[in-house]
């Protein structure tokens, strides 16, 4: 991932990460608490966390990270064994208070609390609609479209039949979990764009947007929301009911999940996302092997690329050829050191100093590349600054020759469903080849990994995957785009269907 630009982060910003917890008899605050830490990396803008004591809703929402949004007594005043919990990075709706989440609303039926991961592509429609009907807005995001949506139909359903209604309606990316009054709820949109699991504890269970989050709180993975599924936790803990609400023929699974945004140690569709990592890097060694004396990381999101590519490289020849006795192979070697204590945001007033932030964050190890042919592994090359940036300073540190080897596809176009990504104006692959951007940065060889490579190493097919930043056409009616799949989007305005 580049760091870099207008702050340090240039690539692909992290969505957003969701949590929900139902004990039986211990206050829910604090794991909802320890669960968002296990997610910060998923958002960091902003983090909440709103439960039920069985008579009334609490809340408390604050901008910043986890540690900085909460103090201990915001926790002893969060009552209740239910809740639920957000971190927010901010992709649909402005970077004010008024939008970070959970959401929460009182109608006649209730109290509401909602988290979303993901985004919606109708959201302005289904807005004008609710809005012509006397719903009145306080953000602009696209969470309160879900939420006054959903109220609308408590009104008049119960629950499940509530919650497909809206899923009926809203078209795009979100995994959600939802509280009304005391009940639990995780809603995973019909593509499964975006991850959610179900976890068990000694006393409860858990809603999470990454496993790592179950495991955070001594739990165990039970599994992944199946997509089109509702979740409804019991308020005391005992169990869960599941409802299938939404069926579709094929999913559109973010494949930039596995290459980028999980945690490696947390398990996304029965994967170890560290090893699905290792896997792409050693396809990357396997299609795009380049003989060098050493492999090394862009940490931290290169690590396990290169650790695979570097795996392979041991056993196969460039040409695919076995690694005859006595010939080492490709050294795998830590020769860019990360700074962790560089935030996402630090002042650059000149154009020189922008160009000097990867500086601030990443420096190599002279000894490591000195007088040697050397690779480096990234996950993406977004504006390409920041890879520019690192090829000239590992050809600084005396790097004979300086290759780079990237674990995912180029990314031609803009993501729609949740991911902070560049304009195309911005995106350095959306009218260059390999070989232009290859001269940019002034490699000396550059290649990326396939979409074939991606769809075999998840095993699915690539109708099953949402490919919109690699291939310009998504799994979603998003206007003005091409799409890979027929798509019929909810018509608005009209009366509901007939629940089944």
């Amino acid at each position: 991932m580049e760091p870099g630009g207008d702050g340090i982060a240039a690539g692909p910003r992290e969505k957003c990460g969701v949590v929900g917890v139902a004990l039986e008899d211990r206050p829910a605050a604090r794991p909802l608490y320890y669960a968002l830490y296990a997610l910060q990396h998923r958002g960091q803008e902003s983090a909440g966390i709103v439960t039920h004591d069985g008579f009334q809703q609490h809340g408390h929402v604050e901008r910043g990270l986890v540690g900085d949004a909460f103090e201990a007594d915001d926790l002893e005043s969060l009552n209740g064994t239910t809740g639920i919990g957000h971190v927010r990075y901010p992709t649909a709706g402005s970077l004010d208070k008024s939008c970070a989440q959970p959401f929460s609303v009182s109608f006649k039926s209730g109290s509401l609390g909602l988290s979303h991961n993901g985004n919606l592509v109708n959201a302005a429609e289904i807005r004008e609609d609710l809005a012509r009907q006397g719903h009145a807005f306080t953000s602009d995001g696209d969470t309160e479209v879900i939420a006054h949506d959903l109220a609308r139909n408590l009104l008049d359903a119960d629950l499940v039949r509530a919650v497909k209604r809206t899923m009926e309606r809203i078209h795009g990316s979100y995994s959600l979990t939802i509280m009304h009054d005391d009940t639990v709820l995780g809603v995973r949109d019909p593509k499964g764009n975006r991850p959610l699991c179900i976890g068990k504890l000694d006393d409860g269970y858990v809603l999470a947007s990454e496993s790592a989050a179950i495991d955070t709180l001594d739990g165990e993975l039970v599994r992944d929301v199946r997509p089109g599924e509702l979740v409804v936790l019991d308020a005391d803990g005992t169990g869960y009911d599941t409802y299938q609400l939404v069926e579709e023929e094929n999913t559109g699974h973010c494949f930039f999940e596995h290459v980028y945004f999980a945690r490696p140690d947390s398990v996304i569709d029965d994967e170890l996302v560290y090893e699905v990592r290792r896997d792409l890097g050693r396809k990357l060694w396997a299609e795009a092997g380049v003989e060098t004396d050493v492999v090394m990381p862009v940490p931290d999101s290169g690590r396990a690329f290169a650790s695979g590519y570097a795996d392979a490289a041991n056993e196969t020849t460039a040409d695919g050829d076995p690694r005859p006795d006595g010939d080492d192979g490709v050294a795998f070697a830590e020769g860019l050191m990360k700074n962790r204590y560089v935030g996402r945001t630090f002042i650059m007033p000149t154009q020189d100093e922008r160009e000097r932030a990867v500086r601030l964050k990443l420096n190599p190890i002279r000894s490591t590349v000195e007088g040697k042919t050397v690779t480096i592994i990234d996950d993406s090359i977004v504006r390409g600054t920041t890879s520019t940036q690192l090829v000239d300073l590992v050809k600084e540190a005396g790097a004979e020759e300086v290759h780079m080897r990237i674990g995912a596809p180029p990314i031609v176009a803009p993501c729609y469903l949740g991911i902070d990504m560049a304009t195309r104006e911005e995106l350095i692959a959306a009218d260059r080849s390999t070989e232009e951007i290859r001269e940019t940065i002034e490699a000396d060889s550059l290649s990326y990994l396939s979409i074939d490579a991606i769809a075999e190493t998840l095993a699915t097919g690539h109708e099953d995957l949402c490919l919109g930043c690699v291939t310009g056409e998504y799994p979603f009616d998003v206007e003005g785009e091409a799409t890979d799949r027929d798509v019929e989007r909810p018509a608005i305005g009209e009366s509901p269907p007939a629940d089944d």
